[in-house]
């Protein structure tokens, strides 16, 4: 652990600065995050308001998001607000390093992230905003929670709260309070409905065929696009595929999933036999081994596979490689093609990690508006109650959900109804009826 920790937190004023693979990118950066800025008002809403009120001030926060202009408008906020923030990355392949040298240059904030960062670099740059002792975490995948949890209990008294962003890190995390094992009250703002209904479908959605078809080059129209996973994201990405003429087919484990899957009129049927007919495949279930051996076996020539699950371990890579007899590195960049005993080459994009941050630039920033205000929001009401709340997983409170919502449809000039007194009052009542 100590060697983990060493390194940029720990060389003189490093902590104060960070490690990011080039300051000069800066100014680009910036321009990038002003950019990202005009379609997220409702962020910035909260943020003038956060200057104002300064409802974080004296908390220190730690946050492992995807380090990108979105995320960056998400930390100048919460620093508005009056915290001390501090940033690593929750993926190697998904920080924009000219945003990560903006905030350090332009906003005073240190960011622990580099692009294609190793392992070793992923957990000292972990441990350096460790090291910043926070009293809120941020997390996208759980990573900060777990070590805390594992290698660094002595923080455990003092932390508030954690955020957490992902179907994935709450999954983890609803599986340690199961066990009696979670000893900080975390909040799932991955369930909150501005979140998982909008970021997931239409973000992940987009973001997915974006980065798939950035890295190939590869026409969707006419093509058999198999979608491993038919939750929110699932969902996202198969309704963009088929938008872009894909005959899409769903996978799936679970049967009201797969059922509402038919309803929306996909085929649905298992991995072992869409293996032999796909000729592109994104994995989006959180979950292991969703492409393995039994699998590349009956792929066809020049299958394209991609993950847009939180981590890379949906595509069974290692035997993969086994299976290889040559694996021909970046023939695009980050497209692998695994040269077969029998000819035959699967290509993978991105290292297996997720495509839409790999291989393009993440979800397009209005729909981060809501689920960074909702995440903001959530931090503020977690202040709030300090030492209040149970070592458990929380609901974002739909107070929160209501309140972006409102906002977001303000923003786009849209308007809709409110009731009536008597309608509240008849829909609260019990005693009227036919």
């Amino acid at each position: 652990m100590a060697a983990r920790r060493a390194g940029a937190a720990r060389r003189g004023g490093a902590a104060r600065v960070g490690d990011v693979a080039d300051l000069r990118l800066a100014d680009a950066g910036q321009a990038r995050i002003d950019w990202a800025e005009r379609d997220m008002p409702v962020l910035r809403a909260i943020r003038e308001r956060f200057a104002r009120e300064r409802p974080l001030a004296g908390l220190r926060l730690g946050a492992c998001m995807h380090v990108t202009t979105e995320t960056a408008n998400l930390v100048r906020t919460l620093k508005a607000g009056g915290a001390r923030v501090a940033l690593c990355a929750s993926n190697p392949l998904s920080t924009q390093d000219d945003a990560a040298a903006a905030l350090v240059r332009h906003h005073g904030i240190p960011v622990f992230a580099r692009r294609g960062e190793d392992t070793a670099t992923f957990y000292r740059h972990l441990h350096a905003v460790l090291d910043t002792k926070p009293t809120m975490t941020f997390d996208d995948g759980a990573d900060l929670v777990s070590t805390i949890h594992r290698e660094r209990t002595d923080l455990v008294p003092e932390l508030l709260a954690s955020l957490e962003e992902t179907t994935t890190g709450v999954l983890r995390l609803r599986a340690m309070a199961k066990d009696g094992a979670l000893r900080i009250p975390v909040i799932a703002v991955n369930d909150a409905d501005t979140k998982h209904l909008f970021d997931n479908r239409y973000g992940t959605g987009q973001s997915t065929l974006d980065g798939i078809i950035r890295a190939t080059n590869g026409l969707i129209a006419g093509r058999t696009v198999v979608v491993a996973g038919y939750g929110w994201c699932g969902r996202g990405f198969a309704m963009r595929a088929r938008g872009m003429g894909a005959h899409v087919v769903v996978t799936e484990v679970d049967a009201v999933k797969a059922i509402e899957a038919v309803m929306d009129g996909f085929q649905v049927m298992p991995m072992d036999r869409a293996a032999a007919a796909g000729d592109f495949f994104c994995t989006l279930t959180g979950d292991i081994d969703v492409l393995a051996r039994r699998h590349f076996e009956r792929m066809k020539d020049g299958a394209i596979l991609s993950n847009s699950g939180h981590f890379d371990v949906e595509i069974d890579l290692k035997t993969l490689e086994k299976m290889a007899k040559r694996v021909d590195r970046d023939l695009r960049p980050l497209v692998d093609g695994y040269r077969m005993r029998d000819g035959r080459t699967i290509y993978v994009l991105g290292q297996g990690r997720l495509v839409n941050l790999a291989c393009a630039e993440g979800h397009p920033a209005s729909v981060m508006d809501m689920s960074f205000a909702a995440q903001a929001l959530a931090a503020e009401w977690a202040a709030t109650r300090r030492h209040r709340l149970a070592p458990t997983v929380h609901r974002v409170p739909e107070a929160i959900d209501r309140t972006v919502a409102t906002l977001k449809l303000r923003s786009m000039g849209v308007r809709i109804d409110r009731l009536t007194p008597a309608q509240e009052k008849y829909l609260a009542s019990w005693k009227e009826g036919t």
